[in-house]
């Protein structure tokens, strides 16, 4: 695993760029092996095991824990689930220099990165109720035509609470057209009226 030196941040950004550098030296290792599809879907097996294990988060999240106990209960986690090759030996060097409170945040750069690299971008949708798979082609095929002709991969929510209409972030670009946000807009131009 190449090596990563993250002495020199400090200040608010300080997370985002450790997260993007060892990300960055995980990718370049990935691409070398030509593993980074393998890779970025065992970091994404491994975010969503944090998710789902209160007792994984309190472990990454927390700082009581020492270097030690991190590295050895990743690695029992790790060997126990199958993780192996230059994933498992990237999130133990994270958890061995006592990173591991950064990891969700290295996941998602690497997603990131393995995005880039493929011409992709993701989508994410709410609709107040589920899409008809006539819906979700139509859709797919519009955001495709947004992002310039990018393969687009869409996530999508179902939330009744926005009513009706559709939300979406597609990159970092946020449309929000549902019913709930323009009663909200109105109602507060009705209090300015009044």
């Amino acid at each position: 695993m190449a090596e990563v030196d993250d002495s020199k941040n400090s200040g608010s950004h300080r997370t985002s760029g450790v997260a993007e550098r060892y990300a960055q030296a995980l990718f370049s290792l990935a691409q070398e092996q030509n593993v980074t599809d393998a890779v970025a879907d065992a970091l994404q097996n491994f975010a969503g095991m944090i998710a789902e294990s209160a007792d994984l988060k309190r472990l990454v999240q927390s700082p009581v824990f020492s270097a030690e106990e991190q590295l050895k209960a990743v690695s029992a986690l790790l060997d126990k689930f199958g993780f192996g090759g230059i994933t498992a030996n990237f999130i133990k060097l994270v958890a061995a220099k006592r990173r591991l409170f950064v990891l969700p945040d290295m996941i998602r750069a690497f997603a990131d990165l393995n995005d880039q690299a493929k011409g992709v971008t993701r989508a994410d949708v709410t609709v107040a109720t589920p899409l008809s798979s006539d819906h979700s082609v139509a859709l797919e095929e519009a955001l495709r035509q947004v992002s310039g002709g990018k393969t687009v991969k869409v996530n999508v929510n179902v939330d009744p609470s926005i009513i009706g209409g559709i939300v979406v972030k597609l990159g970092s670009r946020m449309v929000d057209a549902s019913l709930k946000t323009k009663l909200n807009s109105l109602r507060t131009r009705m209090k300015e009226v009044g």
